[in-house]
């Protein structure tokens, strides 16, 4: 008689998300700096982390802006990349059977040029098997006229997910940018319309100058700031997000490592994505990911679930 097998003990750092999105880790890897999977995962377990955004996905194919678009700065990059992708169409055929076979969840980020164009994708997605939920690109800076406009408005939010809302229920993650009077305002338009999450921030805009050219270092001019100088504006709009809404907070904005994890998790983050730092270290996410599960794996650890949000203020 074989050996009988032995369950497998529940990961201490596992999360729920609701509506269907459960984590094996609070560790999801950004849009925009995964691809769509393929390269990436040569480097990264992702079997150790908790999923994967993908690139933004559009209705049609994007080029997306002219170079250059894509700069360094002290402490991270700027990007007016202008969401390039594939489309819906070469997205589902060619990118969706190699996301299905992934062992972590997958989270598909989509933007659009209207409210029409986002009901669009999400309709086509939600036939297709094999994706765990949809990131909302209300915030995207580089792109003119566009999502960004939504984003930035309560009533747009609010319109937009209430209309995808009734088209899924698929797990609804809505993506803030942080260049708002009130980023707690248009999180709680979100939820009220329906999303199951939110996540934030977006990058902030910003600009690089060569002051030998006296040209700026984008074609584009400005775009979007990401890497750790922003990570104290992400954390205090994390706080700030939180303290304003119900559902849960998942947090980026300049992670490098893990205690810059553990600081979104005490303010509030239930997951936290990792984003510019891929560049840089592939498997960052892996690293950030097995540290966590360690930490709260450790006799007499707080539970995760009692640790996100237990920021003192006293």
């Amino acid at each position: 008689m074989g050996q009988q097998e032995t369950a497998k003990p529940a990961a201490c750092a596992s999360v729920s998300l609701g509506r269907g999105l459960d984590l094996k880790s609070p560790v999801l890897l950004a849009s925009g700096t995964v691809s769509y999977g393929e390269e990436l995962s040569q480097l990264c377990d992702f079997s150790k982390i908790g999923g994967i955004v993908t690139k933004a996905i559009s209705l049609e194919p994007r080029t997306g802006n002219p170079p250059q678009r894509i700069a360094e700065t002290p402490s991270g990059m700027i990007n007016a990349i202008g969401l390039a992708n594939v489309g819906i169409e070469r997205f589902i055929t060619e990118k969706v059977p190699f996301l299905r076979k992934l062992d972590t969840a997958v989270i598909v980020n989509i933007a659009g040029r209207s409210i029409d164009d986002y009901c669009e994708v999400v309709s086509r997605l939600d036939a297709v098997e094999g994706l765990n939920g949809y990131e909302i690109n209300l915030s995207c800076p580089n792109v003119k006229g566009e999502c960004m406009i939504m984003g930035v408005s309560r009533d747009a939010t609010y319109e937009i997910v209430s209309e995808l809302r009734t088209i899924t229920n698929r797990h609804l993650m809505i993506k803030l940018t942080p260049n708002v009077t009130s980023i707690s305002s248009i999180a709680l338009a979100a939820e009220e319309a329906g999303a199951d999450s939110v996540s934030l921030i977006n990058t902030v805009v910003g600009m690089a100058i060569n002051y030998i050219t006296r040209r700026p270092l984008l074609k584009n001019i400005t775009g979007g700031l990401s890497g750790p100088a922003i990570k104290p504006i992400a954390l205090a709009k994390v706080w700030e997000v939180f303290k304003a809404v119900t559902i849960p907070v998942v947090g980026m904005g300049g992670i490098a490592g893990f205690e810059d994890a553990m600081e979104f998790l005490l303010a509030g983050s239930k997951a936290v994505q990792i984003g510019t730092m891929n560049f840089v270290y592939p498997d960052i996410g892996e690293q950030v990911a097995t540290a966590i599960e360690q930490y709260f794996s450790t006799p007499g650890a707080t539970p995760i679930s009692e640790y996100s949000g237990s920021l003192l203020t006293d």
